[in-house]
């Protein structure tokens, strides 16, 4: 049996995995394999045909708190009830809402904050990745779709994962497993998987500061104790972000403030435009979300002002507007403005800039 294109095949069939990431990562893709199955569904981002990312659906949280939990043994920045903050920020106040992937926007605020490093985030990735694959590589009928853009494609990358040793890795964890990674290594190279393992290793990243794909992990892995609802206080220094925002109409103001938590932003809303410039220089904020059709001021008026005041010239000022055309965004450009949110957007089409910008 052949498995079909991986551009797309909505119907379910019967699935072979190891041919599912061979085609992803042999050809250097970019993009976001996503599998369905009656039990769930996996999302495998890639990157160059590297691995970046991937979760299940039905596990999305549970996971990374149960990784958390372990690192917060071994790492004096990570509090040990942790993942009850980012329960509050990134589940509960989201549950509804359109973001493909909050646990890892939850990764990228745990780096934001200096609860962990960027390499320590790379582990925990990696591990994650281990578990997830494991399911994956025992799926025996499903549906699958390749999307060339993704979710992850502008967020921070904290590492480059070589699939081919994960799936190693994966075995040796699962000895009773009827997965033989050996089917990923080319036929024309009959090498034992220890010898190919050892090839990939000096092949691979070789020059990128990122975890490696064969580090021993401990067997142990400690549960949550979930009898703690305490909300852990940021430490002194992990401030919280102040979005400023300018739109002649308050009901966007207060979408854009119930869209992001308090917990995290501090969200100052202005519907003057021409009032709103000293309220900036006041405020000092960490971004600006500017709507760009405005009386009296516009947008593209208000951000080349900003750009010409010596303490804003890096602020990161994103333009909020239901235009979206090639001169609106020539536009946009040419008074230095960040980035671009178009109208109507979404809770995730919100924080997903937010981060691109702020992480």
């Amino acid at each position: 049996m052949k498995t079909l294109p991986i551009s797309r095949y909505r119907f379910f069939q019967k699935l072979q995995p190891l041919s599912l990431l061979k085609k992803i990562t042999s050809k250097s893709v970019t993009g976001c394999l996503q599998v369905f199955s009656t039990s769930g569904s996996w999302s495998i981002y890639i990157d160059e045909g590297k691995l970046i990312y991937t979760c299940y659906s039905e596990k999305m949280f549970e996971p990374l708190y149960r990784n958390l939990q372990r690192l917060s043994l071994q790492i004096s920045t990570l509090p040990r009830g942790i993942h009850e903050q980012l329960r509050a920020i990134f589940e509960t106040g989201i549950e509804n809402q359109a973001i493909p992937n909050p646990d890892y926007l939850a990764i990228c605020w745990l780096v934001n904050q200096k609860y962990l490093s960027p390499s320590q985030a790379a582990l925990l990735i990696e591990q994650l990745a281990l578990e997830v694959l494991e399911s994956f590589l025992s799926l025996e009928e499903g549906s699958y779709e390749f999307i060339p853009e993704s979710f992850l494609d502008d967020m921070p990358k904290f590492c480059h994962l070589n699939v081919r040793l994960l799936v190693e890795r994966c075995q040796r964890r699962s000895p009773t497993s009827p997965v033989q990674p050996s089917q990923f290594l080319p036929t024309n190279q009959p090498q034992t998987r220890t010898k190919a393992a050892q090839k990939l290793l000096k092949l691979d990243n070789g020059n990128q500061p990122v975890a490696s794909a064969n580090r021993p992990l401990t067997s142990s892995i400690n549960t949550i104790d979930h009898s703690s609802k305490q909300i852990i206080p940021p430490p002194a220094d992990k401030k919280l972000y102040t979005i400023f925002c300018i739109d002649d109409s308050p009901t966007v103001l207060s979408a854009i403030k119930n869209y992001l938590d308090e917990q995290m932003f501090s969200v100052v809303g202005v519907t003057d435009s021409l009032k709103a410039l000293m309220h900036i220089i006041r405020a000092k904020p960490d971004l600006i979300l500017l709507d760009i059709s405005m009386p009296n001021l516009d947008g593209y008026e208000l951000c080349s002002l900003l750009r010409k005041h010596s303490y804003f010239k890096n602020t990161p000022v994103i333009m909020v507007t239901g235009k979206t055309g090639f001169v609106d965004r020539a536009k946009a450009k040419m008074v230095k403005a960040s980035g671009y949110l178009a109208k109507p957007f979404t809770q995730g089409d919100l924080l997903k800039v937010i981060f691109q910008h702020i992480v």
